[in-house]
C-alpha cells in the first residue's frame, strides 16, 4: 500500500493550515463504532432533517432493512445491514471454522431459522451494521480536481461542497476513492456530508452524532477519537472479539488517514469499503512533470530541425 509520506511529503495531521487557515481549529471528525450500532437509522433521519436533504424514497431493495442502498446525493448517511449466515452445526465451533461470506438474505422471516425444517438444516446469521459517511480525507482528491473551488477545506479539517458555486462538472465523483460524492438528478450539482459545518461553527455537534442513541457515532477532536478507538479495540479483544479492527485511522495509509474512521468487525470489503484506499490524484505531479519534459524535448527537436534545415 502506498505511503502518504512518499506521495505528499511529510505528514500533516492538521490539514487546515495547509489550506491557508491562519486561525485553524483542532481537527474534528467522526469515530463510528459499528459494534454498538443497532441500525435504527436515527443518523440518516437527523442528517436529512437538519441539512434539508431530499427524501430517498421508500424503496424496498430486498436487502434486509436497508432502503437507501448506498451513499448518494440524497443520502449523506447510509446505514448498511450486512447479513452473514453461519452453520449452526457443532462443527461450526471447531478450531479453524469461519463465518461464511456476506450474503443479503432479504427481509427476516416471521419464524426462527430452521423451525420448519429441523435443526440439522438451520442456518443462523449475524447482522453487521455500519453507518457510512464521507471520510473527510487528509489528502482529498476531490479538492485536487475541483475547477471552481466549490470543494474546500474548512478550519476544522473537514471537506465541504459549496453548492452555490458548483458547476456540475462531476470531476470529483470519480476522484473519490470511496465513491462518496454524487450528483443529484435534476440538479446536476455534487452533494455530500459537510460534517454539519454550520453546527461546528456554532460550537455544536453534528446532527447524526447527537441523534445516535448508542453513541456508535462519536464526534470530537480527531486525536482524542483515535485514542478512544484504540482503547475500544483493546477492550473488544479482551472480550474475545478478535475480529475488531480500525479502518481509516492510520495517517500513513494511501489517503493520509480519514477524518471519519470506523471500528469494524470484519474485513472492509464486507461493508463495501475499499481495503487499501489511495488518493486518486497521487500521480498527477509525476504526470505533469513527464508531460513538461516531453514538451521540452519536442520543442528542442523542433528547434534543432529548424536550425539544421536553415544551415
Amino acid at each position: 500500500m502506498p505511503d502518504a509520506n512518499s506521495l505528499y511529503g511529510p505528514l500533516d495531521p492538521a490539514p487546515a493550515p495547509d489550506a491557508g487557515w491562519t486561525d485553524a481549529q483542532p481537527r474534528m471528525g467522526f469515530f463510528t463504532d459499528t459494534s454498538v450500532c443497532i441500525g435504527c437509522k436515527a443518523c440518516e433521519v437527523a442528517c436529512k432533517e437538519w441539512n434539508d436533504v431530499p427524501g430517498s424514497g421508500l424503496d424496498l431493495l430486498g436487502m434486509s432493512y436497508d432502503n437507501t442502498g448506498a451513499l448518494t446525493a440524497n443520502s449523506w448517511r447510509h446505514v448498511a445491514f450486512v447479513e452473514q449466515p453461519r452453520p449452526a452445526a457443532p462443527a461450526a465451533d471447531a478450531p479453524g471454522s469461519s463465518v461464511a461470506g456476506p450474503q443479503f438474505l432479504g427481509m427476516p422471516g416471521a419464524r426462527p431459522p430452521g423451525r420448519g425444517t429441523g435443526a440439522e438444516t438451520r442456518s443462523d446469521f449475524r447482522w453487521l451494521m455500519m453507518s457510512d459517511v464521507c471520510k473527510h480525507c487528509t489528502h482529498a482528491a476531490c479538492l485536487d480536481v475541483c475547477p471552481t473551488g466549490s470543494l474546500f477545506r474548512t478550519e476544522f479539517g473537514t471537506v465541504v461542497v459549496q453548492e452555490d458555486i458548483c458547476n456540475g462538472c462531476g470531476y470529483c465523483i470519480p476522484a473519490c476513492p470511496y465513491g462518496v460524492i454524487d450528483q443529484r438528478k435534476g440538479d446536476g450539482r455534487a452533494w455530500k456530508c459537510t460534517l454539519c459545518y454550520d453546527r461546528l461553527g456554532a460550537g455544536g455537534t453534528p446532527a447524526c452524532a447527537q441523534a445516535c442513541p448508542t453513541e456508535s457515532i462519536q464526534y470530537g477532536p480527531l486525536d482524542e477519537l483515535r485514542e478512544r478507538a484504540a482503547q475500544r479495540v483493546a477492550t473488544l479483544h479482551e472480550r474475545d472479539v478478535p475480529q475488531a479492527r480500525l479502518y481509516g485511522h492510520d495517517p500513513t495509509d494511501g489517503v493520509g488517514g480519514d477524518g471519519a474512521f470506523f471500528l469494524l468487525l470484519d474485513d472492509p470489503e464486507v461493508y463495501g469499503l475499499p481495503p487499501d484506499p489511495v488518493v486518486t490524484t497521487r500521480d498527477l505531479p509525476r504526470m505533469w512533470k513527464r508531460a513538461g519534459l516531453a514538451a521540452l524535448a519536442m520543442a528542442a527537436a523542433a528547434v534543432a530541425a529548424f536550425v539544421g534545415g536553415s544551415s
